[in-house]
């Protein structure tokens, strides 16, 4: 599957923990990520600033689902299943 342009559910619904320009202590879940272009595109695509887990996510239809939506449910359902919080 190739991610959907202007997607950007990705650089929203999840927590990363790695630093990101702008971001210096990751983002919290939800949080929409600074680097995320109001057209919903990565500003810092393909350059070496950018977090090794954002490098690494592959969009798969059972993270990203049918549409957006559905991505920022399932990213979020992803999120705090495997939360360590109470």
């Amino acid at each position: 599957m190739d991610c959907r342009v202007g997607c950007g559910a990705c650089c929203i619904a999840p927590s990363i923990s790695s630093p990101i320009p702008g971001m210096p202590l990751g983002k919290a879940a939800g949080v929409r990520c600074v680097q995320l272009t109001d057209d919903n595109h990565c500003a810092i695509f393909g350059m070496p600033e950018r977090p090794k887990v954002c490098l690494t996510f592959g969009a798969d239809i059972d993270v990203c689902g049918g549409d957006r939506d559905e991505a920022i449910r399932l990213l979020g359902w992803l999120e705090q299943s495997t939360s360590m919080a109470v």
